[in-house]
């Protein structure tokens, strides 16, 4: 049999696939399992031991994360046309949009499994409703049983590279940190691919002179070359001598070894993004600051994460209409807040 999964574009739904693929590869050992990926969040998971190829979904849609030199955009057909070729027996479209229900229907797959909605449904053999109160893993794991496969479980796993973990640290020696040191190394992440879920650069200056000064720790910044202006605006608001300073690897990384370097810290600190669900894949502590989007469905699947929000009437309205408080939904988060609970998790 050969089975194509599809979930292409975003680092964070990329990684939720995991529990889904581990108990396909379980239902079906000895099948055929491929998997429609992005060029750049692909990457995320292309270790995955339960997909047999990985194809890269690259059309001129761009996205802030999902830019990447050297890969080749092809138009929508292109992919009908590779698709066929397969001769695919069986498609789980995991993507809700239309598009992607299309393109398995175009492509003359047999059996195509997804969630009815966008008004798709017909485009599908099998239509699985889509809950919006349940964590995105489970939505797509109710996928599998909408077709007769049982689920054994649910978490989160990622495969890292010596080779990757070696490099990341070389790039940490050169930046004046000791990986094997006892000092605790937190991650803090200010970005997110929509600007919308970002909480204030000041209260995160406040949060780093927190974490120099009064905890101890080695403070890091990561993401891309783009990202690290965010963070140089931070630390222009610092009001403190700093004990630690704070180290600023935006740019060097790619994004398997962002997975190794996350691997090697003790605790994410962020708001709503990719690197929540990196963290929570390679078992880091996670806090996790949420402003508009539903903290039930994306928040970090990690056992001892901590989801930091308010609770006003209008949440969460997952960024699908104009806000009229201006998103005093994370801008009401406090400072202190985060400081009693970085308390708890150090």
């Amino acid at each position: 049999m050969k089975i194509l999964v599809m979930r292409y574009r975003f680092i964070g739904d990329t990684i939720l696939t995991i529990p889904f693929l581990r108990n396909l590869r379980d239902a079906y050992p000895d099948a055929q399992i491929d998997m429609l990926i992005a060029p750049v969040s692909g990457e995320i998971i292309d270790k995955c031991p339960y997909v047999d190829n990985f194809i890269y979904f690259d059309t001129t849609k761009k996205h802030r994360y999902e830019n990447k030199d050297g890969v080749e955009k092809k138009d929508f057909w292109s992919y009908v046309n590779l698709l066929k070729k397969q001769k695919y027996d069986k498609a789980y479209v995991l993507k809700r949009s239309f598009s992607s229900a299309f393109l398995a229907f175009a492509s003359g797959i047999k059996e195509r499994i997804g969630f009815d909605t966008e008004m798709r449904g017909f485009l599908l053999t099998k239509k699985v409703p889509y809950i919006d109160d349940k964590h995105e893993i489970d939505c797509f794991l109710d996928v599998l049983k909408a077709d007769g496969i049982e689920v054994k479980d649910n978490y989160l796993e990622n495969w890292i590279e010596g080779e990757e973990t070696e490099k990341v640290k070389n790039i940490l020696r050169i930046n004046g940190l000791n990986p094997q040191s006892n000092i605790k190394k937190v991650i803090v992440h200010a970005t997110s691919g929509n600007r919308k879920k970002e909480w204030s650069k000041e209260n995160w200056a406040r949060i780093i002179e927190y974490l120099s000064n009064e905890k101890n720790v080695q403070v890091l910044f990561n993401g891309t070359k783009n990202d690290s202006e965010t963070y140089k605006e931070i630390m222009s608001l610092i009001k403190q001598d700093l004990k630690i300073e704070p180290i600023n690897l935006c740019g060097c990384f790619s994004l398997r070894e962002t997975l190794a370097f996350t691997s090697l810290c003790d605790l994410l600190v962020g708001v709503d993004s990719g690197n929540l669900h990196i963290a929570a894949s390679v078992g880091v502590p996670v806090i996790g600051i949420y402003g508009p989007m539903n903290t039930i469905k994306w928040q970090a699947h990690e056992k001892d994460a901590v989801v930091i929000k308010t609770n006003l009437p209008c949440q969460p309205c997952g960024l699908k209409k104009k806000c009229k408080r201006n998103y005093q939904c994370i801008k009401d988060i406090s400072v202190n807040i985060l400081k009693a609970t970085i308390d708890e998790r150090l």
